[in-house]
C-alpha cells in the first residue's frame, strides 16, 4: 500500500484510536481512573494530540521536533505536577500498543515509524519535565535566598511561614544559625546529605563570600530518636560534621532559638560573631557566638551586651553581694587566691567557695583565662549601666590610713 493510501487509512481512524486509547488507560492505569474528570479529559487530550502528531509526522518526518513538543502544549501547565514522568510514559506505551494492534497489517515501514516516533515522544516528555524540573529548582533556590535573607535581616512576616513550607523545610522544634566562608567550590547537595544523615534539615544562603546555614531538626518533638535508630546530636556537633562543607576561615554557630520563625536571634548573634571572631587568636572552629561575647561587645552588638549583663552580672548581683565583689576582686588581682584573700580579709579556701559558687550560678568559671575575659567584661557592662550596680570597693592606700 503506498503511502497516500495509508495517510487516508490513518485519519479516518484516528478518531476509533483515541477511543480505544482512553478505554485501555482506565482499563490498565489505576492513576488514570483515581484523577478528576478535569484532569482527565486533559490526559484524554494528550492522547489524542499524540495520534494526530504521528499522521503529521508520518507524512513528513523532518517535522519530529516541533510536532513532538506540541504534544505537550495542549495539556495545562497544572498537569506536569499532577501527573509524574513515569505516568507519562506509561501512557505513550499504552497509545503505542493501541496503534501496533491496529497497523499490525500496514506493513512494517508503518510499525517502524510508530516505534521510530514514540522514541522521539518520549525523549520530548523526559525534556518537558527536565525544563519543569529545573525551573522549579531555580524558583526554589531564589526562594530559598529570600527566607534566608529576610531570617538574616530579621524582617520576618506573615508571608515567611508559608514560603518555608513551600520549600519542603521538615525541621521540627530547636533551631540554630551556622556562619562560615563559601568554597571555592561549593556543592549544595553535599550539604543536604550531610544534613539528612545528622537527622536535620537546613536552609541554604550563599551571600557572596559568606555561606549561611539555617539547621533545624528533622525529627518532630517528642518522638524517641533511639527507637528510630539515630542518636539527636548536639548542634555543636552538628555543625563539627557540617565544617568540611566550609571554606577556610572562622565557623560561627548561633545560640539555639525554640523555632524557625525565631531564627533571627540565632543569626544575629553568628553574624555579630564572625564578624570579630579574628579577634581570638585561638578560636575553634566552629566556635559558639556565646564564646564571642566580649569581642561582639566590644564592637558594640548590643545583643552581647544585653546578654552579658542578664547571664552574668544581673544573675551574680541578686545571688549575693559577696560573689560581685569577690569576682572584681579575684579578676583585678591577676586570678590569685592569695592576693584576693588579703585583700577581701578572708582566707583563700572562702575565694575558692566564693569562685566555685560563681560557676554553679552562671556556668563560668572565672578561673580560666578565657572565660575570666568574658566575666570581667559583664561586670565592666553591668557596673557602668545601672546606677545602683555593686560595684567593688575601691582599695585604700596603705599611707592614707592614720
Amino acid at each position: 500500500m503506498d503511502k497516500a493510501a495509508t495517510l487516508a487509512w490513518l485519519r479516518r481512524l484516528s478518531g476509533d484510536l483515541a477511543t480505544a486509547t482512553l478505554r485501555r488507560l482506565e482499563e490498565t492505569l489505576p492513576w488514570y481512573t483515581e484523577m478528576p474528570p478535569a484532569r482527565r479529559s486533559a490526559v484524554g487530550l494528550v492522547a489524542q494530540a499524540g495520534i494526530a502528531s504521528f499522521i503529521e509526522w508520518y507524512e513528513d518526518p523532518s517535522g519530529t521536533p516541533s510536532i513532538a513538543a506540541d504534544i505537550f502544549d495542549v495539556a495545562p501547565r497544572e498537569l506536569l505536577r499532577s501527573v509524574s514522568l513515569q505516568q507519562t510514559l506509561q501512557l505513550v506505551r499504552v497509545t503505542v500498543d493501541i496503534m501496533e494492534e491496529r497497523i499490525v497489517d500496514r506493513g512494517d515501514h508503518v510499525r517502524e515509524a510508530m516505534l521510530l516516533y514514540s522514541r522521539e515522544v518520549a525523549f520530548t516528555a523526559a525534556d518537558v519535565y527536565a525544563r519543569a524540573a529545573e525551573s522549579r529548582g531555580l524558583w526554589d533556590a531564589r526562594l530559598e535566598a529570600l527566607v534566608v535573607d529576610s531570617i538574616l535581616t530579621g524582617e520576618t512576616d506573615e508571608e515567611l511561614p508559608s514560603r518555608i513550607a513551600a520549600l519542603g523545610w521538615h525541621g521540627h522544634g530547636e533551631v540554630c544559625v551556622l556562619v562560615g566562608t563559601t568554597p571555592p567550590v561549593f556543592d549544595v547537595d553535599q550539604v543536604r546529605r550531610t544534613a539528612r544523615k545528622l537527622g536535620v534539615d537546613v536552609l541554604i544562603g550563599v551571600q557572596g563570600s559568606r555561606l549561611v546555614l539555617v539547621i533545624g531538626r528533622a525529627q518532630p518533638p517528642g518522638t524517641d530518636a533511639s527507637a528510630e535508630g539515630t542518636t539527636q546530636l548536639a548542634f555543636v556537633e552538628i555543625a563539627d560534621q557540617l565544617e568540611p562543607c566550609f571554606g577556610t576561615g572562622h565557623l560561627v554557630l548561633g545560640p539555639t532559638v525554640p523555632a524557625l520563625v525565631d531564627a533571627g536571634r540565632s543569626a544575629r548573634a553568628a553574624l555579630a560573631g564572625f564578624a570579630v571572631a579574628r579577634a581570638w587568636r585561638h578560636a575553634p572552629r566552629p566556635v559558639e557566638a556565646d564564646d564571642l561575647l566580649p569581642e561582639r561587645a566590644l564592637a558594640g552588638d548590643p545583643l552581647a551586651k544585653q546578654t552579658l549583663i542578664e547571664r552574668i552580672f544581673r544573675p551574680l548581683e541578686a545571688h549575693s553581694t559577696d560573689l560581685v565583689t569577690t569576682l572584681w576582686s579575684y579578676l583585678d588581682n591577676g586570678r590569685s587566691l592569695e592576693a584576693t584573700a588579703r585583700e577581701l580579709f578572708v582566707h583563700p579556701n572562702t575565694v575558692r567557695y566564693r569562685l566555685k559558687r560563681v560557676s554553679d550560678v552562671i556556668g563560668w568559671d572565672a578561673t580560666g583565662p578565657r572565660e575570666a575575659l568574658i566575666l570581667q567584661t559583664a561586670l565592666i557592662l553591668g557596673s557602668i549601666g545601672p546606677k545602683d550596680a555593686v560595684r567593688r570597693p575601691v582599695r585604700r592606700p596603705r599611707d592614707a590610713r592614720r
